[in-house]
């Protein structure tokens, strides 16, 4: 990474970040609700979207306006959304949870309790990465209401065993994606999912620490070409940087690769009505015969031309566009 880029980041502003997103954060966590002892708070609006590390709530914020009011953004009124952006147990303003079990089944589960206590009947779901696991695992229990699930990112892998023939050429570029993360960029995972407390300390006493370890990520994983300010605003980032670091929740939010990692992030074949939006920018791209062999309801498969891993941030009308088409053959 440009150590250059990494001092503008860590001084000047992340400095100026602090208190703007200090004073404008807590506005937008006006509700909360008690799930199985652990309090979580989602954003005064009502929506379905959630990512986990090292993503946050934020990401959603820019998104919020074009989906609940898609009049006053160039959409048609029947494209309305409520909207609720759930924050995953231990992370933003959410409880840390103080016993184990915290696992992405568990956590869906707890996510169609709060549909439920607001008071919907029929909904739909969306998610990536550890967001797309919940969303999964809601569709792979049933729970009640859920009408249909959207993911980027989705946990896809080629179904056992390796068909005679090998592997086709379009499957190719993903499996060799897939090398390359087991290879040299997982570190993080591993680390998280065996001794999330031992990084939690050093992360908690080290605001530069907290920021270069989420930072990273941002340049890794966004559609970029080495400078992630290319894809995502330096003031967003550090907004997101800033909310792990003000609720101190470095060691409670990598407690889910501890319980999840190597248990439930998997390939969940579900029957229920599923669409998936790839962002060609992301570090990992999926081909569409994996997510055929896995969903027997897909019903929306569209490969997206810019966009990585961070969407909502990175593209937001696109995003919002790909779950406007995708649903509105759901509604």
């Amino acid at each position: 990474m440009n150590r250059a880029r990494e001092g503008a980041a860590r001084d000047g502003a992340l400095d100026r970040s602090i208190w703007r997103a200090y004073r404008s954060l807590p506005l937008e966590f006006a509700r909360s609700t008690l799930l199985s002892n652990v309090d979580c708070k989602f954003p005064n609006h009502i929506s379905f979207h959630r990512k986990g590390w090292p993503g946050s709530v934020i990401e959603f914020l820019q998104v919020i306006g074009p989906l609940v009011d898609p009049i006053a953004h160039g959409g048609k009124a029947d494209e309305a959304f409520h909207v609720v952006v759930p924050s995953l147990p231990g992370f933003g303003f959410s409880d840390k949870p103080t016993e184990a079990g915290w696992r992405l089944p568990r956590i869906a589960n707890a996510w169609a309790a709060l549909m439920a206590r607001l008071g919907y009947s029929h909904y739909v779901a969306q998610g990536g990465d550890l967001g797309a696991g919940v969303s999964s695992w809601m569709a792979k229990q049933r729970v009640s209401g859920l009408a249909a699930i959207h993911l980027n990112l989705p946990i896809l892998f080629p179904p056992p065993p390796p068909p005679p023939g090998g592997y086709t050429a379009a499957e190719q570029p993903a499996l060799a994606q897939l090398g390359k993360y087991a290879g040299d960029g997982s570190g993080y995972a591993s680390i998280q999912a065996t001794r999330p407390q031992t990084l939690g300390y050093g992360l908690a006493d080290s605001p530069v620490g907290q920021a270069m370890w989420i930072y990273e990520k941002f340049q890794a994983w966004s559609d970029n070409k080495g400078d992630p300010a290319e894809a995502i605003s330096v003031d967003h980032m550090l907004d997101d940087i800033t909310l792990y670091w003000l609720t101190d929740t470095a060691a409670s939010s990598a407690r889910v690769y501890f319980e999840s990692f190597a248990k439930d992030f998997a390939r969940v074949p579900i029957d229920l009505p599923v669409a998936v939006s790839i962002f060609k920018g992301d570090f990992f791209t999926p081909p569409k015969a994996w997510g055929d062999q896995t969903y027997s309801k897909l019903f929306y498969w569209n490969e997206v031309p810019k966009g990585g891993h961070f969407a909502a941030l990175e593209q937001r009308e696109l995003f919002v566009a790909e779950l406007r088409k995708s649903f509105a053959q759901v509604r």
